[in-house]
């Protein structure tokens, strides 16, 4: 057996492990964790919203491709961010996968795909949420799921990547403090809650979002799952394609730094 192959079946076995423990010990927690927020930003901005007055009647199509970039960006950055605070600085968790034989950017890669993987998962779930939750449900057949794989793969692995970065960059003690300052930015300027052409007025701040990697989500979810417009899709590639190699190459090398330290 070569060293490239069983470095692969490695990698693979790791990343068995984790979604044997997704699945079968933490499916309710994961769940939680990952569709709670949009879920209520589902109903009461694309239903209670509506309902009242307070926003047009079609808002809710608008809303659901950001609410799924939300949901794709936070689920893959939490779900590898926090862990490696708490494997790096309190159970040393993380100490054990680097004995096994498998190279250090190896392991922060399984780390990145698992939480990709996940999310993944949550935002597939926020299609038959927002048919549930959405005054006049989804239509399905309109959805282009090429595209939407397109965007939601680069957009995954984008956010785990940036989460590598947080969990092997922040100190644990300031963490809570670094996502606080992160998210929050993240979420509002990302092209979450409007299109980004509906910017045009505010083009200062039009411009700020595109330095979001979520505003490139949210636009490519948007071209795959309404007629509405988006920003164009050769500068969401770019904006994926440049986000990705950017934060995966920054991410792999501060986990190599922290993790030979």
């Amino acid at each position: 057996m070569t060293a490239a192959s069983s470095q692969l079946r490695t990698f693979l076995a790791l990343c068995s492990r984790d979604l044997w423990v997704t699945v079968r010990r933490e499916p309710g927690s994961f769940l939680i964790q990952a569709l709670l927020q949009p879920i209520f930003f589902l109903f009461v901005f694309g239903r209670v919203l509506p309902d009242i007055g307070a926003a047009q009647g079609d808002y809710g199509a608008q809303l659901l491709p950001g609410v799924m970039a939300l949901t794709l960006v936070l689920t893959a950055l939490q779900n590898t961010a926090l862990p490696l605070v708490i494997e790096f600085s309190f159970t040393k968790e993380i100490e054990d996968r680097l004995l096994a034989p498998i190279g250090v950017e190896w392991v922060g890669a399984q780390k990145m795909l698992i939480a990709a993987l996940r999310a993944i998962v949550a935002a597939a779930l926020i299609l038959p949420l927002g048919a549930l939750i959405l005054p006049g449900g989804i239509d399905l057949g309109a959805i282009s799921w090429g595209t939407l794989l397109l965007v939601a793969i680069p957009g995954a692995l984008t956010a785990a990547a940036m989460g590598l970065v947080l969990g092997t960059a922040v100190p644990p003690q300031r963490i809570s403090i670094m996502f606080a300052l992160i998210l929050t930015p993240l979420i509002f300027t990302g092209a979450t809650f409007y299109p980004w052409q509906s910017l045009e007025n505010l083009r200062w701040f039009q411009v700020f979002t595109l330095f979001n990697p979520m505003t490139y989500v949210s636009e490519g979810m948007r071209a795959a799952t309404t007629a509405g417009p988006h920003l164009g899709s050769e500068w969401i590639a770019l904006g994926l394609v440049v986000t990705l190699v950017l934060f995966w190459a920054v991410g792999l090398r501060g986990f190599r730094r922290r993790a030979v330290a």
